[in-house]
């Protein structure tokens, strides 16, 4: 007879199981339909040049999930020309909010994968979770106001195990005025669409140098192909 204690029946791993697959399912759904939308925006010239605002808030997908490389200032700064600046503001806010959350969800997957555990228990990772945890809020906050990259404290949040709660309050109110201010340029200095699109390309470009370094890079000496048969 099996003791009370007992964690041995096979039903005691189902719910973990179960939990595991189900994160699964929820990343690859993510992951397909943040990809789906950029496939839709860079391919529909009619898509990119709309002015509405249904346009903006999809595009915050794209733009804001994971390690994006897709710039959002200059979008916002388009927008902000045609509507006042809190609706710019309050629609960029609302479709980057939902992203962060798709986000948590992802990294918090990661998170619990052995080579992200690894990383975790670095000297130096381990002291940044340590001094992170310290004020999580703040910066957070500061992060997420400033022209900072964003993305290394989306691991920093999975690290330290950071609440969805504090995450998402942090996104809002930081990202918020931030957006205020660019659509409030946007219209006050009415800035032309060539400058705008000139903004984008130079934002875009040091995100797709690693990329491109690393696709022409030579191999090292001796590294070459191997000989033919």
């Amino acid at each position: 007879m099996t003791g009370e204690g007992s964690t041995g029946t096979p039903d005691a791993g189902r719910p973990a199981k179960f939990r595991g697959r189900l994160r699964t399912v929820l990343l690859v759904v993510e992951s397909v339909f943040v990809l789906g939308l950029l496939i839709v925006w860079l391919s529909s010239p009619a898509i990119r040049h709309s002015r509405s605002l249904w346009v903006l808030f999809f595009y915050c997908f794209p733009s804001q999930f994971v390690l994006a490389a897709l710039p959002h200032e200059p979008v916002v700064l388009f927008f902000g020309k045609f509507y006042p600046a809190w609706t710019v503001a309050l629609t960029a806010t609302a479709g980057t909010l939902i992203t962060e959350v798709i986000n948590y969800t992802i990294f918090e997957s990661l998170a619990d994968l052995e080579t992200f555990q690894r990383i975790r228990r670095g000297r130096l990772v381990s002291r940044l979770v340590a001094l992170f945890r310290k004020a999580p809020f703040p910066t957070l906050w500061i992060a997420g106001l400033t022209p900072v990259p964003f993305y290394p404290f989306r691991f920093l949040v999975a690290m330290a195990r950071t609440p969805l709660s504090l995450y998402a309050l942090a996104v809002v109110l930081s990202r918020f005025p931030r957006f205020l201010l660019l659509a409030f340029l946007g219209r006050a200095l009415a800035i032309p669409n060539s400058v705008i699109i000139g903004l984008f390309v130079a934002l875009l470009i040091p995100a797709l140098v690693p990329f491109v370094r690393e696709k022409f890079r030579r191999p090292p000496a001796g590294e070459g192909p191997p000989p033919a048969p």
